[in-house]
């Protein structure tokens, strides 16, 4: 089986040059005639020497084409002419005949010079050997069937000696084809060289009989042909499906964190042997309409992909087009001779990609990397099949665009929130440490809460969405408009000193000022605004943003409808919360913390499968002290440990008084991110289950996103070791920070539960219902059980359940409820099942 080397002479700066190359095949193919061939050529028969020139031209004619980047070899059965080559003309002839059939065929295939001069030197080498062979196992009559094997030998070990000379071209003109290039020479000159040789004995057997063997013999070795061209065929088909199986295996392998489109470009790149690719996205949520160029060279930009109104673009993003564009220069009409000129390219493939946007995004494929094999119909089908691969890797890409976005964003207003907005005063002050300013402007709205009690809450996210378009209206060109929570939005004025943020805070909130037509009622909008400003307030985002609060604190105690800056003396609101960190144990004895329980059901059959505990204080003088308030108190002032334990005592005891009443429910506690970093949590937290005797499977901890997440607690074994008790470990709030599921793989997680902004408009958001269904794919897909929180109504509900989450809990279900309520609620609403096969206790369920 004959191959040749084929090197594209668009590679650049190649490791030794193709003509240095060609000068050493040609020395080497000298060496090798003059050491094989006689110095008298045998005698010469014309007839029998261009019948097996033509042999060769014909033979060469039917190749199989493999690619290597920008190497591209070829394998032709020439085995069948060089067999009667060797016995009709021998020795040198045998050589000549065979340069100048294989030279006509490179003519015809438009061979650059380098190329076919090393071809023809393989030749020459190739036909010596198998000469050299023959004289030295003495090859006798043809009558005799050792002369066959002999002969077979020698087409063989000639074959053997091509494939290395091969090789070694591609190698030094700067490929590095590895192993498989080894399986893909050998496998044709085991199969269909043997078969070649045979027929060629059997044709000269025959013609030495009678002349009309030929009759016999063309349609003998017109079925060689044949059966080489459908082997090339299915070698061709075969490599064909495996790329594409490798390349959907590289799109899925693609990483959340990583530059996914232009993965998806070099993956398509890689598979077509393309010079360069091109992916243009449409703009979705914040981000911009984005081109991915991945080339040869570093290139990464060029004209064509990402105009709209580029006539090869156009007609592949027109619909009815009927699958990939394939456009060569040889079939072109001027606008698309123009549009290829235009990329300096002379054959591209196109087509359309599905994206989350609505519009579609473009994929363009710009020439083969060999100088020899074309785009044909084989590589439109095969980007055919891998679009598949690529919509779907792309609309992954944009579903973990859309987890973030909604976790840096507001929902009703699409402002960037809390989150975002502290994120970006970190990265604005900690860029410049020095110099840096920024003013910061807290703004609430002034009769948000009226309008809630009078309006309803449709009127007052009406209002805010109002006030939400006014301050992006009225706000400088680079300032950043957020939405904190409830009737607050905040204004981030980069480069402004305290005195310049106070005047530009006057001009918002005098810009602002006007009535806006609501619920059919004219309604006055106005702002209290408090301001704070860096480095004079703080030097970090939750400095800034605490003080900022405290001058909106004094603004509003002044009657509201006005600015104040922060100072020293407004930090009242610091007193309190002293007090309050030195009162936090002595509220634990008196019973001033306390816990309610809110129910979780089974979403298929409304069993109730576990409770929520969560922690309240009564302050005897302050009232109900909000939870996050202390919590967050707790954990600064390192009393977050016994509070954890507080908790957890009184979530125990009342699993053990279920279990009392034989009946097995579990209870969930909430486990700040601090308590992960406690070196006796395990400990603490296995003493707490013996002491009750509560076995660990009913104990769930519920930790956050930013906790499971954080580089100290995952190269800890805190999380591996709690679970090892048995409990069950779940991720509270899942989409409201910056992890994916994808890292939930590497961490002992059981569960985890969706957000309830994700959840509460599910009903009349298709957007919402997109992102729960796929995070309860994507978690199924890794075992993992799907909570659902804020349900409350039986459309969500329903939805929910279709789409198979697990877990459902909300104020559908019930609120939050102390002791004694639960005790009643589960009398009323409840039943009892008797035990699940192999389970000891009976179980509760809501009764319909």
């Amino acid at each position: 089986m004959t191959s040749r080397a084929r090197t594209s002479t668009r590679r650049a700066g190649a490791p030794v040059p193709l003509g240095l190359i060609a000068a050493a095949g040609v020395v080497l193919a000298t060496a090798a005639a003059v050491l094989v061939f006689p110095g008298v050529p045998t005698e010469f028969r014309l007839v029998p020497f261009l019948v097996v020139t033509a042999a060769f031209f014909v033979t060469d004619m039917v190749s199989l084409h493999v690619e290597f980047r920008r190497q591209t070899w070829a394998w032709s059965v020439s085995e069948l002419a060089l067999t009667i080559a060797l016995i009709e003309v021998g020795g040198i002839w045998a050589a000549a005949a065979r340069v100048i059939g294989l030279g006509m065929s490179m003519a015809w295939q438009h061979y650059a010079w380098a190329k076919a001069v090393y071809n023809l030197s393989v030749a020459v080498i190739e036909v010596a050997t198998a000469s050299a062979v023959l004289d030295l196992l003495s090859f006798g009559a043809l009558s005799d069937p050792v002369s066959w094997l002999i002969l077979l030998v020698a087409v063989l070990v000639a074959d053997l000696i091509g494939a290395p000379l091969v090789v070694a071209a591609i190698r030094l003109s700067g490929g590095n084809p590895g192993r498989g290039l080894w399986k893909e020479l050998l496998l044709p000159i085991g199969v269909v060289a043997p078969f070649a040789v045979s027929v060629g004995l059997v044709a000269i057997l025959l013609n030495a009989q009678t002349g009309w063997a030929a009759v016999l013999i063309a349609p003998a070795a017109a079925a060689v042909i044949l059966l080489f061209r459908r082997f090339a065929r299915v070698s061709r088909q075969g490599q064909s499906l495996e790329r594409i199986y490798d390349f959907a295996r590289r799109i899925e392998a693609v990483q959340p964190d990583r530059d996914g489109p232009h993965e998806i470009a070099l993956a398509v790149k890689e598979l077509l042997n393309a010079d360069k690719v091109a992916l243009w996205l449409p703009p979705y949520l914040d981000e911009a309409p984005r081109l991915v160029v991945v080339g040869d060279g570093g290139t990464a930009y060029y004209e064509g992909p990402g105009d709209p109104d580029d006539v090869l673009r156009r007609r592949a993003l027109q619909p009815g087009a009927g699958g990939p564009l394939l456009i060569t220069a040889g079939r072109a009409d001027a606008a698309e001779a123009a549009a290829l000129a235009r990329r300096g390219a002379e054959e591209v493939l196109g087509a359309p990609v599905a994206t989350a946007a609505g519009e579609p995004g473009y994929l363009e494929v710009c020439d083969r990397r060999s100088d020899v094999v074309s785009f044909s119909e084989g590589d439109r089908s095969a980007l055919d099949s891998m679009l598949t691969h690529v919509n779907a890797a792309i609309r992954q890409q944009q579903l973990l665009t859309q987890i973030r976005y909604d976790a840096d964003h507001d929902r009703l207003t699409g402002l960037p929130n809390r989150q975002r907005l502290a994120a970006e005063i970190d990265q604005l002050l900690t860029a410049d440490p020095v110099g840096a300013r920024a003013g910061l402007v807290l703004a609430a709205l002034d009769n948000h809460t009226e309008i809630v009690d009078t309006l309803g809450h449709a009127a007052a996210d009406e209002l805010l969405l109002v006030t939400a378009g006014l301050l992006r209206e009225h706000a400088p060109p680079d300032a950043l408009v957020a939405r904190m929570e409830g009737e607050q939005f905040a204004v981030l004025l980069p480069g402004l000193s305290l005195a310049a943020a106070e005047r530009a805070a006057r001009r918002l909130r005098e810009a602002t000022s006007t009535r806006a037509r609501v619920a059919g009622l004219d309604l006055e909008v106005t702002l209290t605004i408090g301001v704070a400003a860096a480095p004079v307030h703080g030097t970090d985002s939750g400095t800034l943003m605490q003080r900022a609060d405290v001058a909106l604190l004094a603004a509003s105690d002044s009657g509201g409808g006005r600015v104040a800056s922060y100072h020293q003396v407004l930090d009242q609101q610091s007193l309190r919360r002293l007090q309050l960190g030195t009162e936090l144990e002595l509220a634990m004895a008196d019973g001033q913390i306390s816990v309610v329980f809110q129910p979780i059901i089974d979403a298929r059959t409304s069993d109730i499968v576990s409770v929520e505990t969560l922690v309240r204080w009564a302050h005897p003088r302050f009232g109900a002290i909000p939870p996050d308030d202390f919590i967050h108190l707790a954990e600064q002032i390192g009393r977050i440990g016994l509070l954890t334990d507080r908790v957890l005592d009184l979530a125990l005891a009342r699993c053990r008084r279920w279990l009392d009443q034989d009946i097995a429910l579990s209870v969930a506690v909430n486990l700040s991110a601090r308590c992960l970093t406690e070196p006796d949590l395990v400990d603490r937290m296995q003493r707490a289950l013996r002491r009750h005797g509560v076995p660990g499977e009913l104990l769930i901890l519920e930790l956050t996103e930013g906790s499971v997440v954080d580089d100290s607690v995952r190269s800890s074994n805190v999380l591996a070791e709690l679970h090892a008790l048995g409990l069950r470990l779940s991720m509270d709030d899942f989409g409201t920070g910056y992890s994916s599921l994808s890292q939930l793989r590497q961490l002992p997680i059981d569960e985890v539960k969706i957000d309830k902004s994700f959840v509460l408009g599910m009903s009349t958001s298709q957007g919402e219902s997109f992102i729960a269904r796929s995070i309860i794919e994507l978690a199924h897909n890794l075992g993992l059980r799907v909570v659902a929180e804020g349900v409350e109504d039986e459309l969500t509900r329903k939805l929910l359940t279709e789409m198979g989450c697990d877990k459902l809990q909300g104020f559908l279900v019930s609120r939050p409820l102390p002791d004694e309520r639960l005790e009643s609620w589960l009398l009323a609403r409840t039943g009892v099942r008797s035990a699940a096969p192999g389970a000891q206790h009976r179980r509760l369920f809501v009764r319909t």
